[in-house]
This record gives C-alpha cells, structure tokens and sequence, in this order.
C-alpha cells in the first residue's frame, strides 16, 4: 500500500509516523510552543530526526469548544512556517491541517505536499474539488457537528456502522471530484463520547477499506488522560500504549505529538510481526 506524495511513492507497508506542529495559542497540548518561526523550524528538525515522515501544519485549534479563527488569521499563522519549512527541509512532507479550500490553495502554493481536513470536506464544498485538482493525497476524519460543540452530546445508531457509511461516501466524493490518494481518519475524539472512542479502537479494524491507508489520532487526548485522571502533560505512555494497539489494528499512520516513542512503537511492532 502506497501513495504518491511531491512525486515521490510513499510505503506505508511499514507504518508512518505524521508529527504534529501547531502554531496556535490556544491547542490543548502544546499550544504557543511553536507559533515562533524559530521555534518551529527547530520542532520540525527534532521531529524529522526522531522518524517522521510527515509534519502536519496546523493554524487552528480544533479542541472541543475551541474559538474559529478567520481563513486570514489561519494564513498568517502557516503559510510563513511552511515557506520556511519548504526552504529549509526542502523534501519535507508538509501536510496542512485545515478544513478551507482557500487555506489548502495557499499552503500548497508555499510548499505543503497533502491535505488534513478534520471535515472530511464538509465544511467547505469547495474542498474536494480544490485537492482533486491540486493532485495531492487528501485525508478524510470523520467528525460529528463541529470543534465548537462536537462534545456536546454526540449519538450513533452504530457508530462503526456509521463511521464506516461515511467513510464509503467520502471515498467516492473523493474519487469523482478527482482525488487519487485519499487516507481515512475515524476522528478519535472529534464528537465521540469516552466509550465510543474505546469501542472504536477495539474494533478499529472492521473499518478499514480495502486498498485505503487508514491514519489515528489518539496522541495525549482525553480519552486517555481523562480516563486515568491525569494531567494532558502525563499522557504520554497511554499514547504509546494505544498507538501499539492501533498499530496491531492495522493503522498505517500516527499522527502525534511525541515522535519519537511512536517511531519505536512501530518498530517492536513490525519485528513482531515478523518474528
């Protein structure tokens, strides 16, 4: 299984590692770390030497309840740093981590090489056109409601059943709007309670599509450290430890905060499954 990124065939037979780079004040984790020119170019560099293959661009908080910032805002946070990322780590992976078609436009004109949309292309009908015609790989989350109000009570019917409906209509939207690489996010906390973010996890597998690379996002999220009790910064092994399980669930991208523990996971995990 492989997709075409900035002309290059990436394997993800061997599972990849996506690092996150937001240049928001205000996102859960990390957020004003980075949103320094300097101090993003030296996250990027601890991060491609620790095993990423991608770095995902992010302007926008998408935290539950998070505040929307205007396309402009978005633009002034990432378009410089992914300038500077493109002259600086000129064979980067530069994923841009938005929902705006004008956004994605930008950022693949300053050097971005693949969209994240959080939506799935919902949010803007102009999305899907937009990566389709830019003929780069696009990754499809699944989100019920939005950031703003996602969490506040979210219901399936069956929420594998659900998610894996979704994901079959994406794919096709996809397709016809001309996008040849797409990845599938199930959206690990993105209007799922506690018990379906662990439900999903479990059967994580049965919503893999044939022939689709599939990329999870638990890194330092509230189902874990809400679960134990414990502060976002002490969330660290229950990321490894539910990135191992994804893995095993046939995961062929983690998107995370800390990249070099989960370049080790995959690494115990293929010699295990090649032992």
């Amino acid at each position: 299984m492989n997709i075409s990124c900035k002309g290059k065939l990436i394997d993800l037979t061997t599972p990849k590692i996506m690092g996150i780079l937001n240049l928001t004040p205000d996102s859960f984790y990390d957020g004003g770390l980075y949103n320094n020119t300097d101090r993003a170019l030296a996250q990027t560099e601890k991060m491609l030497l620790e095993g990423a293959t991608f770095i995902d661009v992010g302007g926008a908080s998408s935290k539950p309840g998070a505040v929307e910032v205007s396309a402009d805002e978005e633009m002034v946070r990432v378009l410089p740093v992914i300038d500077k990322i493109h002259i600086e780590f000129p064979d980067t992976l530069i994923s841009i981590d938005t929902y705006r078609s004008d956004v994605a436009q930008q950022a693949v004109a300053a050097g971005a090489a693949m969209v994240n949309d959080i939506s799935g292309g919902n949010l803007d009908a102009k999305m899907l056109k937009t990566v389709g015609a830019l003929g780069i790989p696009f990754i499809a989350m699944h989100m019920q409601g939005k950031p703003q109000y996602m969490q506040d009570n979210p219901s399936y019917d069956n929420i594998l059943t659900d998610i894996r409906t979704f994901f079959a209509a994406k794919i096709d939207a996809a397709h016809k709007a001309g996008i040849h690489d797409i990845i599938i996010d199930p959206g690990f906390g993105f209007g799922k309670t506690l018990d379906d973010n662990y439900s999903l996890l479990k059967h994580l597998s049965s919503i893999q599509m044939d022939g689709i690379p599939m990329l999870i996002g638990v890194s330092r999220k509230s189902m874990i450290y809400k679960l134990l009790q414990i502060e976002v910064a002490d969330a660290g092994n229950g990321t490894s430890v539910l990135n191992t399980v994804a893995l095993q669930q046939g995961a062929q991208i983690l998107r995370v905060h800390d990249v070099k523990e989960a370049y080790q996971a995959v690494q115990l995990i293929e010699k295990l499954k090649n032992a």
